[in-house]
């Protein structure tokens, strides 16, 4: 995953791999995975096309802002998390959401629950627990088909 204490550094990621994609540069793998993410979130790209602006932007939750960058880290991270089968059982999980929603309620669903977990580990100051995921999305599932059924 990508992870990155200070939040100019690693936005600075997002800016410098779109700029390389855009020029036409060689990308590595991480970039690749971004790259694939913020092609996917058009409403960011003008964003990250001017640096000084994303550099600097503050997204208050309080004021109904989403941050685009914690939003697309999270997607880069079920990329990474899809690549590399952990936990065990996600590709399979990602795969029934898939077949079910198709592939952006799917990604949102996982996203969501990824979120929570990263939310919940910073409250307790630890790691995030992903041994976690399979059952957010679990109880996910179960509750918009309880839903469906009334």
């Amino acid at each position: 995953m990508l992870y990155g204490s200070r939040r100019e550094t690693y936005r600075q990621l997002f800016i410098d791999y779109w700029q390389r994609f855009r020029a036409g540069q060689p990308l590595d793998a991480m970039a690749q995975r971004v790259v694939e993410v913020i092609r996917a979130h058009p409403e960011y790209h003008a964003l990250l096309e001017n640096p000084e602006m994303a550099l600097e932007a503050d997204f208050p939750p309080e004021l109904g802002q989403s941050n685009p960058f914690a939003h697309m880290s999270l997607h880069v991270a079920l990329l990474e998390l899809l690549a590399t089968g952990q936990p065990p059982g996600i590709v399979q999980a990602y795969g029934r959401l898939r077949t079910r929603y198709g592939e952006a309620v799917a990604e949102h669903r996982v996203v969501d629950c990824l979120g929570e977990l990263l939310w919940q580990a910073q409250r307790a100051g630890r790691e995030p627990d992903l041994s976690a995921l399979l059952p957010c999305l679990q109880a996910d599932e179960e509750r918009e088909t309880l839903e469906g059924e009334k």
